[in-house]
């Protein structure tokens, strides 16, 4: 028999080693992992009650199957809202997603939002990655031309642009059905396409800034020279699909990288450029040839029928697409034969300054925000005219200019004409002269004491810097200041040696210019090639009342540069004769421009503008990409200005 006592210590040890046994049936095995459940649901869905819009993230398909991500921002009780649609490279997530707020402004408060129209105008907001950018499938292209010669697939821009808003009508239940396009830049390149062919709902298109010829004056030529200064965007927006791969510097001040390198293609190749499919078609067709004409959106919407109204956006300071706006409007404005179609505004601006603060650019001032009322007085009556049911006719007028020097805003019907009534646009030389003085009245013959012709020496190995050093990345956002260099100060280059600057007396009457200055030439080099930069200034008087700063200021009103090998044609590259005289004429960017009383008028002349432009070596070479070291030599330059071959710069100047 068992006692008691010991019967009750055998039960508790028994218990004991079943508890060890089951606690090691339990255990996991070494180097199993926790079996600790997920905490992290499947597909998370925000909750929106206290938001002030639905947002919608789709993908729609194109006529060949591929899907392009878009973002639908509704405001909340939206009922037939007419849609504005952006499509972009640029990452359609992040342009609606600026804030992280549950209100739809803040949302919005990023690039390519005009805020002051979208928000008070109810507007169902839409923003589409391109295809082969971020959030879209598909390949991706730079500015993907039209289907044909240069693309043999079945879609382009165009196309996207009708199949999307073919899906947006059918499957946005909250909308009146009427779509209006608009963008900046790359973004203002897209209505463009989009008017090609267009969507019946496509009823209006706002290109703002667009890119429209890279190689006349936008992004990567100006009359043949190359912006060097952008190879960092052909490699960030190319290289990934989502921008992740980044340009890198060995140097503070982009002088001393771009110089130690040589040629732009050698810095690609420091760079690894030729993976990227765009930068070997750059170097492939340095010169104007068919591959860049045919995809010059300005030639192209020339052929086109005109049926959807269209509002371009200039900005008169736009440090990377002067060129485009204009372009276009010249070419379109000639099929507008009832005058309802083709619209033109002139801001004060940079590139895109049009939906920020429009107060200043630089150290120029503009006594109230130009941008506000760009987007409150012409903008957004614009886009409710065509777009929302019942709207009333808007009072916009054709050509809505700003002027600078005057500070103030001009209704116009044309562009250019100088004022609303009775004034006429007079082409008038503006010449260089002896000392360089500079005047309305043509040179008299030089002597030999002081000979026709006033010379510089250009070397390759010291280019005049085209802002002052250190030189910047391209870049917006602050300490980075690439958005006002149109607008320095060009005190800087008037005091080089190897920079011309003529200046007329002291203006007793205002002057007002409104079009495209030209420059007319004549130049010689002891070498066999050369680039002009030419310069219209407004100098201010030595000081300002109240703006101690602008005292002495030199503001630059329209300047450019032109590679002289396409002096016989920008398809026709050829060498310049050595010490030859000859006559260089091209246009200058579009201004509307008062040089008030007690101003000047200047003129400047170099023959580099580095490094946002590439050097040219100065000894004709077939490709400058390639040129070599040896290449680069230094050239005596001649400017001459006497009877014959005389110098000037053709003002537009508005008269009676």
């Amino acid at each position: 028999m068992i006692r008691p006592g010991r019967a009750r210590r055998s039960d508790s040890l028994a218990h004991i080693v079943t508890a060890l046994l089951a606690a090691c049936a339990l255990a996991p095995a070494a180097g199993a992992q926790n079996p600790l459940p997920n905490e992290t649901p499947a597909k998370y869905t925000p909750a929106t009650s206290t938001w002030d819009y639905t947002r919608r993230d789709v993908m729609i398909p194109m006529r060949d199957g591929v899907r392009l991500h878009t973002v639908i921002l509704i405001p909340k009780g939206a009922h037939r809202a007419p849609m504005l649609l952006t499509r972009t490279p640029y990452d359609a997530t992040a342009t609606t997603s600026y804030a992280q707020s549950s209100h739809l402004a803040p949302e919005l408060n990023g690039y390519d939002n005009a805020l002051d129209v979208i928000i008070p105008g109810g507007y169902i907001r839409v923003v589409q990655d391109i295809r082969g950018k971020y959030g879209s499938e598909g390949d991706y292209v730079m500015n993907r031309p039209l289907v044909g010669p240069l693309n043999g697939t079945t879609v382009d821009e165009s196309t996207d642009t009708y199949d999307t808003i073919d899906w947006l009508v059918k499957n946005v239940p909250e909308s009146n059905g009427n779509v209006g396009e608009l963008g900046i830049s790359y973004d203002g390149f897209e209505p463009l396409m989009g008017i090609i062919h267009p969507h019946p709902a496509l009823k209006v298109a706002v290109p703002m800034n667009p890119m429209v010829d890279g190689w006349m004056g936008d992004d990567w030529f100006h009359n043949g020279a190359f912006r060097e200064q952008n190879m960092p965007y052909i490699l960030e927006q190319e290289a990934t699909r989502d921008n992740s791969a980044k340009w890198w510097t060995s140097a503070f001040d982009d002088y001393d990288v771009y110089l130690r390198a040589g040629s732009a293609g050698e810095l690609a190749r420091e760079h690894g450029l030729e993976q990227v499919g765009f930068w070997n078609k750059i170097i492939a067709h340095p010169s104007y040839d068919s591959w860049w004409q045919q995809q010059a959106m300005d030639k192209i919407l020339a052929r086109q029928p005109l049926s959807v109204p269209v509002m371009l956006v200039q900005s008169l300071w736009d440090q990377e697409d002067i060129y485009g706006a204009i372009a276009v409007y010249k070419a379109i404005k000639p099929k507008d034969t009832n005058n309802d179609k083709v619209f033109l505004t002139i801001g004060p601006w940079h590139h895109g300054q049009e939906i920020e603060n429009g107060s200043s650019l630089g150290a120029i001032d503009f006594n109230s925000n130009t941008s506000l009322y760009f987007q409150k007085n012409i903008l957004g009556p614009f886009l409710a005219h065509y777009l929302k049911d019942g709207a009333p006719k808007d009072d916009v007028a054709l050509v809505n200019a700003y002027v600078t020097g005057a500070n103030e805003w001009e209704r116009l019907d044309r562009w250019p004409a100088g004022c609303a009534i009775g004034c006429a646009i007079h082409p008038t030389p503006f010449y260089l002269n002896s000392g360089f003085s500079a005047s309305f009245r043509p040179p008299v013959a030089g002597t030999p004491a002081a000979p026709g012709y006033d010379e510089y020496t250009s070397d390759p190995a010291k280019p005049v810097p085209f802002r002052a050093r250190p030189i910047q990345q391209i870049g917006y956002d602050p300490p980075l200041t690439w958005v006002q260099w149109l607008v320095d100060d060009q005190r800087e280059a008037s005091g080089r040696t190897d920079v011309l600057s003529y200046e007329s007396d002291e203006l007793t009457v205002p002057v007002k210019i409104s079009g495209q200055p030209i420059a007319n030439l004549f130049a010689s080099t002891t070498g066999t090639d050369a680039d002009w930069v030419v310069k219209v200034i407004d100098v201010y008087p030595d000081e300002v009342g109240g703006q101690p700063n602008m005292g002495g200021y030199q503001l630059p009103v329209s300047m450019d540069i032109f590679r002289g090998r396409y002096r016989q044609g920008f398809d026709n590259p050829q060498p310049i004769t050595p010490n030859a005289p000859l006559l260089y004429k091209f246009e200058l960017p579009t201004a509307n421009h008062v040089f008030l009383p007690g101003h000047r008028i200047m003129v400047q002349i170099q023959s580099s503008w580095f490094p946002l432009y590439d050097r040219n070596p100065q000894t004709y070479v077939p490709n400058i990409f390639w040129a070599k070291p040896s290449d680069y030599k230094s050239a005596l330059m001649r400017i001459f200005h006497e009877p014959g071959r005389a110098s000037f710069v053709e003002l537009p100047v508005v008269g009676s």
